[in-house]
């Protein structure tokens, strides 16, 4: 007797047909035409650029001369550089003005996404110094900021000179907000900084008011019913509701102030007589462009400090990018 298997009519096993290689198939070929001109552009103004600057912080060039290869020498004399150091120390104090470039905006949206009468002139108001030119917010602020000048007169006028003087260190003279002391070296950065924060508060005010006008207003109906306060209101629905907006904001006000320029060229000059005094208002960003296009032309060190500059901003990006991710996590 044979047995059962042997009965069984003999099955060929399935042929498998050979799969297209993935960029062969019609939906990849259309993804990648897609993303081409994305991927040009991105290549042409930003991988060539980072490459070319990361070769020249390698070299040793003038403009007037090819470069010439120095290996690690820029970044060797970078490490030894106390103007480098002091540049880096006002960009990270220069972040003192992201809480309040988050924040003050928010609150601000909030109260002007109300149907007031009016509140459109509001909002233009806010937004008129975004389009300011730098040059005109610079000499405003300027003549804002001279020893005769609007807020000396406002500070005279409340009664409130003399204190300020005295805490400043400045016993008779005038308070000169771009000249700091001997017990406030760093008034000149932070008087750039209640620029910044005038200049962008617009700015980051429509951002939130984009993402306020997505809420939806139930949310705040049923919490009044509920009996929450316009505190609790903000507190539990608008900062939750408003996570990838704030994110947001935080991302872009942080990068802007690490690269700060415009405002202390335009309020402290053009090297060598800007970014002081005593290097007080120098930062990456204007010690980069005083190395690169001032008189000693150095434009493989510029390109140090620009990469230096890169790295730093890159960190601020990667926790930026895992808040978010843990932010994520926790909706």
């Amino acid at each position: 007797m044979r047995a059962p298997s042997s009965l069984a009519p003999a099955v060929s096993a399935p042929t498998r047909r050979p799969r297209p290689a993935p960029w062969r198939s019609a939906q990849a070929r259309f993804a990648l035409l897609m993303v081409a001109p994305g991927l040009l552009l991105f290549t042409v103004f930003g991988l060539y650029p980072l490459a070319s600057t990361a070769y020249l912080s390698l070299t040793k060039y003038d403009l007037l001369s090819p470069p010439r290869w120095v290996g690690l020498e820029n970044y060797r004399q970078l490490a030894q550089d106390p103007v480098f150091w002091t540049a880096t120390r006002n960009s990270l104090l220069y972040l003192l003005v992201v809480p309040v470039l988050v924040l003050l905006p928010l609150v601000l949206a909030v109260l002007v996404n109300r149907p007031l009468r009016g509140v459109g002139l509001f909002r233009t108001a806010y937004y008129i110094p975004v389009i300011t030119s730098s040059v005109v917010i610079g000499v405003m602020w300027k003549w804002m900021y001279a020893s005769n000048g609007l807020l000396n007169s406002l500070l005279a006028g409340a009664g409130l000179e003399g204190w300020v003087k005295a805490a400043l260190g400045f016993p008779r003279d005038h308070i000169a907000w771009l000249q700091g002391t001997a017990d406030a070296p760093l008034l000149p950065l932070f008087a750039l900084m209640l620029v910044t924060l005038w200049r962008y508060t617009g700015y980051y005010l429509v951002i939130y008011l984009a993402g306020l006008q997505s809420v939806s207003s139930e949310y705040y109906e049923a919490a009044r019913i509920d009996g929450a306060t316009a505190w609790q209101q903000f507190r539990w629905i608008t900062v939750p509701l408003m996570r990838p907006y704030i994110l947001f904001v935080t991302l872009l006000a942080s990068i802007s102030a690490l690269q700060v320029f415009d405002e202390v060229v335009v309020m402290t000059g053009r090297p060598p007589e800007g970014g002081g005094p005593f290097r007080a208002t120098t930062t990456l960003v204007y010690y980069l462009y005083e190395k690169a296009f001032g008189q000693a032309l150095a434009i493989g060190y510029a390109s140090a400090i620009s990469l230096a500059l890169a790295v730093l901003t890159l960190l601020f990006g990667v926790v930026y990018y895992r808040v978010v991710l843990r932010a994520g996590r926790d909706v």
